[in-house]
């Protein structure tokens, strides 16, 4: 009988959300540390405030939905829709929104388009990003440990995955794989 292990651990290059899926939301943002959110061709000395710029991208796109996204920068960086309690070490780095264009293309025309529904799609693309950049992101490795004639185990690396933005996920998904290699119908 074959023996395995499962092992779920961080992610240590997981994909950029921002960069290598399909996005609702856009998130255009000024840092002059940190290149985070889309790539935009707004510069940040073309604008006096962040209600100007806020203004010029309702002018630009069609807005459904538009918030404040906020930065805290301290021993890491953490985002948010809502802002942090340290004057210090945060503040506003740019807006997140949702424009018709692009709920469109992602989810229909049909889509219901109530306040209550774009405010979970935002918040859950925000939160993705934010797990991103905070380095929550999870990867499962599954070995196979085989004996020698020696009596030593030695460790396999048959399947592994990462990018997964929720650890429970992970475990799921690895056991799934653990369960199919040990011939386990579920």
């Amino acid at each position: 009988m074959r023996k395995y292990e499962l092992v779920v651990e961080h992610d240590n290059d997981p994909m950029n959300p921002r960069t290598e899926w399909d996005n609702i939301t856009t998130m255009f943002c000024f840092h002059k540390r940190y290149d985070i959110g889309d790539k935009t061709d707004y510069k940040s000395v073309d604008f006096d405030s962040w209600d100007e710029f806020k203004s010029q991208i309702e002018s630009d796109h069609k807005v459904l939905l538009i918030k404040p996204l906020y930065m805290y920068d301290h021993s890491g960086v953490t985002i948010s829709t809502s802002p942090f309690s340290c004057q210090w070490d945060s503040g506003q780095v740019g807006w997140v929104f949702i424009s018709e264009k692009q709920l469109n293309l992602m989810c229909g025309k049909e889509f219901e388009r109530g306040e209550e529904n774009l405010s979970l799609i935002m918040n859950s693309e925000v939160r993705i990003y934010d797990e991103y950049l905070t380095g929550e992101v999870y990867q499962y490795k599954v070995y196979e440990i085989e004996t020698c004639n020696k009596g030593h185990e030695h460790k396999t690396l048959v399947e592994c995955c990462g990018s997964y933005y929720n650890e429970d996920d992970c475990w799921d998904e690895g056991k799934s794989v653990l369960r199919h290699l040990e011939g386990v119908v579920v």
